[in-house]
């Protein structure tokens, strides 16, 4: 689903509203006309759609992201893929105040890149990073990976973001990244490392010098990474076919 399929931005439409007027065919914003409703919410959307078209043009994420209800952000992710960063951190633990960010992977349109505590991990970096995408898609980003980069590096990562986690949760997938990504079917290089081995092949690294530990460590953040955008196809599409199914 795309944006332009959506009308349950503008004020007093809900999804009843929505649902009704894609069963008449108007599926597309080009396709609305005011007598399809009642005279005022013909008026509103209209409004909306005049201010929405060139923001569309724009590729303005924002925008969309802020008009539509938290749990439609999904439908900005076929308009936005291809500028969209799919992001994953791994950390020395869970509290952002006690311990630290080792390693940050970005992919995005088929190049993924790690960077390191230490060697090119830097605000600077993070901050080019955010501001050439225009869609966040993380896995529990909102709570974990999100507010620990805001407090470690002190930048304001203010972007349109899907969480995979809640749209997995919708579709009944429940459990970490790597349960989910089983239950889908999506395979990974290193299947057996999970997040605490992360942080021992950080300690093993960064206190020890093993090169080898830290190389596991890249390749495992990779993955991360780099299978969010294997999620993101599956269960956006999975949504799309339950709540639009005859398009």
């Amino acid at each position: 689903m795309r944006v332009e399929n959506s009308f349950i931005p503008v004020r007093g439409v809900g999804e009843t509203t929505e649902r009704s007027l894609w069963r008449e065919g108007i599926t597309h914003w080009d396709a609305f006309t005011p007598d399809a409703v009642g005279p005022k919410t013909g008026e509103r959307i209209e409004t909306y759609l005049a201010s929405a078209r060139p923001r569309l043009d724009d590729r303005d994420a924002g925008f969309f992201a802020e008009t539509m209800p938290d749990r439609c952000h999904w439908r900005l992710y076929e308009n936005f893929r291809d500028d969209a960063l799919f992001f994953d951190i791994e950390t020395t633990g869970l509290s952002k105040r006690e311990h630290a960010v080792t390693t940050v992977s970005v992919h995005r349109n088929g190049k993924t890149r790690t960077y390191v505590q230490g060697t090119d991990l830097t605000r600077d970096v993070l901050e080019r990073e955010f501001d050439e995408a225009s869609l966040a898609v993380t896995f529990n980003g909102k709570q974990f990976d999100v507010p620990f980069l805001e407090y470690a590096f002190d930048v304001d990562i203010d972007l349109a973001h899907l969480d995979l986690r809640f749209l997995g949760e919708r579709l009944d997938f429940t459990g970490g990244l790597k349960q989910v990504e089983r239950d889908l079917g999506i395979d990974r290089d290193n299947p057996d490392i999970s997040g605490r081995d992360a942080v021992r092949l950080w300690h093993e690294y960064d206190r020890g010098g093993d090169t080898d530990a830290l190389k596991t460590l890249i390749s495992y953040n990779r993955d991360d990474a780099r299978n969010l955008e294997a999620l993101a196809d599956e269960l956006t599409g999975r949504l799309h076919d339950r709540l639009f199914p005859d398009q």
